[in-house]
């Protein structure tokens, strides 16, 4: 019993200091960024308030999170069933215990947890293949982008990587490293049903769709008159380079600023504009639902054997 009180303390010491950290590295890099004129930034939003705009803007950043979570509802299914109100505390949850993790690798812990050890494995798969369809479509929709902007070379390189990549995938798809292959995976991937697979590839597309538009009307917000063509592949452009770039989920903004700064910059688009806009989208689609997934990770509890 006393073992048991002992664990359950340091659950809750593990999952304060989880919360206080996620906090803690968001609350740093709004206070400390110094490319943010906050003065600047709520004078423009005075002077341009509406409630049906920010309601608008909100209710992307609702969806991109909702498709998420029916993404991951609809894989674990090869699992077992669950809610969506379940799939909303794993989603949820582990995206803040992944916050300050390189790439957001502490959320496929955090999705593990919420079952059983026999299982990690298998949820540590399942969400590879979650974010690997996102990654696959950012690739594709970005390598386009780069195409409609006039980097012919930059997308050249980018699909010469993808032959090469898979033409020696091919070639030693039956070598094995420690029990592993590539033949071992695509095997794995198969076993899952092909209804599953292509939910997620729908759900994936819709999700891509989403947030690419709400940063799409978020530039309209800004006054940013560009042809709409110019502006989704600039942004396709930008969520692949950043996408490929190593980063914190609390830096998010900072790489994909960085990024944009490049090809919005190029465009004419004002340099703090192209910040706060980086800015508004990470708050939209990190910052408010780490604040909801904190509650999840201090709700969280584990199955005691």
């Amino acid at each position: 019993m006393k073992n048991l009180l002992r664990n359950k303390y340091f659950l809750f010491i593990v999952k304060l200091t989880i919360v206080l950290l996620s906090f803690y590295f968001i609350y740093g890099e709004l206070k400390n960024n110094d490319q943010l004129d906050w003065t600047k930034f709520f004078l423009l939003l005075e002077e341009k308030q509406s409630f049906l705009g920010i309601l608008f803007l909100l209710s992307f950043s609702v969806a991109n999170r909702f498709l998420e979570i029916l993404k991951w509802q609809n894989l674990v299914s090869f699992i077992r069933p669950i809610s969506v109100s379940e799939s909303t505390k794993q989603v949820l949850g582990a995206l803040t215990a992944g916050i300050f993790t390189p790439n957001g690798l502490g959320e496929y812990a955090g999705k593990a947890l919420y079952f059983d050890k026999k299982k990690t494995k298998k949820v540590i798969f399942l969400n590879l293949i979650c974010n690997g369809i996102q990654m696959i479509l950012t690739i594709i929709f970005g390598t386009i982008g780069l195409w409609t902007l006039g980097y012919e070379f930059w997308a050249l390189g980018i699909i010469g990587i993808c032959i090469v990549f898979l033409g020696i995938s091919f070639l030693t798809k039956s070598l094995k490293v420690k029990g592993y292959s590539i033949e071992k995976l695509l095997s794995k991937i198969n076993e899952i049903p092909k209804t599953i697979h292509r939910k997620n590839i729908f759900l994936a597309i819709g999700r891509y769709l989403v947030f690419s538009h709400q940063y799409y009307f978020l530039f309209l917000a800004f006054d940013v008159d560009l042809p709409y063509l110019t502006m989704m592949a600039s942004i396709a452009a930008v969520y692949f380079l950043a996408s490929s770039l190593p980063s914190f989920q609390f830096l998010d903004f900072a790489v994909k600023g960085s990024v944009a700064l490049f090809f919005f910059e190029k465009l004419g688009v004002n340099e703090w504009i192209v910040v706060f806009i980086s800015t508004l989208m990470w708050f939209l689609n990190v910052v408010l639902p780490v604040v909801i997934g904190s509650y999840f990770v201090l709700k969280f509890k584990p199955k005691w054997n």
